[in-house]
């Protein structure tokens, strides 16, 4: 076949796979149970949840809705909404308590004052490309180790924009099981054939690479994680997927949500020693440990600009708000001059497991993110009621944010409470779940 070159060498630089043309369905005949062209209905888990759809050979076929009918979908977790923010605050990703911070608010307000405009007026390829914004990507690389960064909306939309715009048509997508929601739609509105890997398992990423070549897929693989999951608290085996990407001439794709401005040197993450590699390409998420809102995806020069030029969010979407601009670089100059919250932060971490095991709590996580697994769905929306009436705003996560039976009260730790408020949330939870058999 001949070598197509719409996605050259020149633009993706690092890897040493070849790239074919490929008509959609060629691999379809003998796809795994979670190739996303397989001819006829096909079965896949989506976040531990098994959705089924019906599935063309191409990607312009027309598919069905994979959703569940409505009315299992309410049987199954009940009517869900927005809740008023009360209580003391575990449920939020606010880690460093940045979004209320008083320099925050201080960089914003000079923002105002010298005259920066509130919205962008319009996409970056037009006129709503603001200095703010360069300022902020130039900053951000140097920060993040990496040729350049480019300032996204939202983590949403940071995911699902790489993932639409990178993998071309013939390349394989190996995406973990338990990403968040906006990979896997990324991932499957893409061009590129997707299959999906066990939870944290290098062996299956590996599996899944090999069986695909030996279907005859000849494409570019990307493999896309987490670095640390923000329903399970768990970290992904980032040394042994880097070694998988670099045997396999593979592009690694990380999302750094729940890590950035949490772990690695001055908050940079954990993907802070691959960062500058040509293969490998990071989104660090501003809405949580950074307490504004939006995302950077950094990566090489070439891949920048590859998305700048062919990467529709990017060039239809009106820009960030220059403000929210203002307030990511103050939240990185705040990650560099005030270690000490992160400092705040380990030491609440540490506390609050070592307090969950003298109580006999279980616990299935050593990060920030604890997960109570409950099981049932019912019992869980009970118990976290239960929370809220003692003053503690903990959550029920129910189906389809994470696996069937497996709904749990998720505790995130921040730094807007303190270890008073850690025991007594704690001594709460024990309450309430004596006698509770999991």
């Amino acid at each position: 076949m001949k070598q197509k070159q719409s996605f050259s060498d020149r633009a993706l630089c690092g890897s040493t796979a070849t790239i074919v043309s490929c008509k959609a369905g060629t691999l379809a005949a003998n796809a795994s149970p979670f190739c996303s062209r397989r001819r006829d209905k096909a079965c896949f888990e989506i976040a531990g949840s098994v959705v089924s759809e019906r599935v063309d050979s191409g990607r312009s076929g027309k598919k069905a809705d994979c959703r569940p009918p409505l009315h299992t979908r309410e049987e199954n977790s009940g009517p869900r909404g927005p809740e008023p923010c009360t209580g003391i605050d575990f449920a939020s990703y606010d880690y460093l308590a940045l979004a209320s911070a008083p320099r925050m608010r201080q960089a914003v307000s000079r923002a105002i004052e010298a005259g920066t405009p509130i919205g962008a007026g319009g996409p970056r390829l037009l006129r709503g490309n603001c200095q703010e914004h360069e300022r902020l990507e130039a900053e951000a690389a140097q920060f993040f180790g990496a040729e350049r960064a480019l300032f996204f909306d939202g983590g949403y939309a940071a995911n699902f924009s790489v993932l639409t715009t990178l993998p071309q048509r013939g390349d394989l997508v190996v995406v973990d099981s338990l990403v968040h929601a906006s990979i896997h739609d990324g991932t499957r509105a893409g061009r590129a054939d997707f299959r999906i890997s066990a939870h944290n398992d290098p062996h299956s990423v590996e599996n899944t690479i090999r069986d695909w070549r030996a279907q005859g897929g000849m494409g570019r693989v990307w493999i896309v994680t987490e670095s640390l999951y923000g329903m399970d608290g768990d970290f992904a085996p980032l040394e042994e997927l880097v070694a998988l990407a670099a045997l396999y001439g593979a592009f690694l794709m990380l999302c750094e949500g729940h890590a950035t401005g949490v772990y690695g040197e001055q908050g940079r993450g954990l993907a802070a020693p691959y960062a500058g590699r040509d293969n490998v390409v990071v989104i660090h998420t501003c809405g949580k440990a950074l307490g504004a809102t939006g995302a950077l995806v950094t990566a090489s020069s070439a891949v920048c600009g590859f998305i700048i030029n062919r990467c529709r969010p990017f060039m239809y979407a009106t820009a960030p708000s220059p403000l929210i601009a203002v307030a990511v670089r103050e939240a990185l100059l705040i990650l560099q001059q005030e270690p000490e919250r992160r400092e705040r932060l380990e030491k609440l971490i540490s506390f609050t497991h070592r307090e969950m095991k003298a109580r006999g709590l279980p616990r299935s996580s050593n990060s920030q993110i604890i997960p109570y697994i409950v099981g049932d769905n019912a019992h869980t929306n009970r118990l976290a009621s239960a929370m809220r009436k003692r003053g503690f705003d903990v959550r029920g996560i129910r189906p389809p944010m994470v696996p069937a039976g497996t709904a749990r009260l998720r505790i995130s730790l921040t730094l807007n409470v303190n270890e008073r408020d850690a025991t007594s949330m704690l001594d709460a939870l024990a309450e309430e779940t004596r006698g509770y058999s999991r």
